[in-house]
């Protein structure tokens, strides 16, 4: 069920930052004489953000009218909102955040904390960033997924490592259909990173250096993020069935997804991993 808009809790929080941002500070030169109105006038708001003073003024007024994330991106640089703000604005206008490349993030992810937390599950587990580089990995995803340890930083990137890397395409028995899904899920996200130069850099060398990227490429295909399935043959010719789960926007960051595959139930995959990994603890 879609939840009811709060238009007037909106209005009323735009309104209030609207009324503590002094001209001055917003780059306004005051009119001579004595200002009736605390802080910015409606009009220089939409003057600062490109939008009409009526529609402005029915934001305000708690009437629904449905703005767009950009809309919403240019009330908050004319606000000046910070980025705990702007997240607001968007969550009370009931727009995903997530959505949207534009929405401020200050500084790199803290990788050391993103470690602890892959760390806690013995499942194999990773996250990417924007570009599907591998940021942070356990022990359990070197072992069944790839060795993340042995690659180059520039060489960690899960896309080229499906099409580029022989020894994952023998390890992942369905290799055609992940390898499908997985530009299907490129293509969706594709436009929002084209102004990005090693993004861009990266999809040049997959078209390059894989035939087989450039005909699933071509298929133009469209899919979001969902549950899927990975059958993994080890080196040993042990068989591991999971089920790829992910979860994105960790610590408020749209770019990271957090990657955890879930063994798949009855298929002895649980105890084949649990065996796995005690045989690769050091001995005491």
């Amino acid at each position: 069920m879609k939840p009811n808009r709060s238009s007037s809790a909106l209005g009323e929080f735009i309104k209030s930052r609207r009324e503590r941002l002094q001209p001055s500070e917003a780059g306004i030169l005051p009119l001579p004489g004595r200002r009736r109105t605390p802080g910015l006038r409606r009009e220089e708001v939409s003057y600062l953000a490109h939008i009409s003073v009526t529609y402005y003024s029915w934001l305000e007024q708690g009437k629904e009218v449905n703005p767009s994330p950009e809309v919403l991106l240019s009330i908050g640089k004319a606000l000046q909102l910070d980025e705990d703000e702007q997240k607001h604005l968007f969550d009370l206008a009931h727009v995903d955040a997530a959505s949207v490349v534009t929405v401020p993030n200050n500084g790199r992810p803290d990788t050391g904390v993103l470690q602890k937390i892959v760390d806690q599950l013995y499942y194999p587990s990773f996250i990417t960033d924007e570009g599907t580089d591998v940021i942070v990995w356990n022990r359990a995803a070197e072992l069944i997924i790839a060795d993340f340890g042995s690659l180059p930083d520039k060489e960690r990137n899960m896309i080229e490592i499906m099409f580029l890397k022989p020894d994952y395409r023998a390890r992942l028995l369905n290799w055609e259909g992940a390898a499908r899904y997985s530009v299907a899920v490129m293509r969706a996200s594709f436009d929002l990173y084209k102004d990005n130069p090693v993004y861009m850099e990266r999809f040049e060398r997959l078209r390059r250096e894989s035939e087989d990227f450039v005909h699933l490429w071509e298929l133009y295909e469209v899919k979001q993020k969902r549950v899927a399935t990975s059958l993994f043959r080890l080196p040993d010719a042990q068989e591991m069935e999971f089920t790829l789960h992910s979860a994105g926007v960790i610590d408020n960051d749209p770019g990271l997804h957090w990657c955890f595959f879930v063994p798949v139930p009855g298929s002895g995959t649980e105890e084949r991993l649990l065996r796995v990994l005690e045989q690769d603890r050091p001995l005491p």
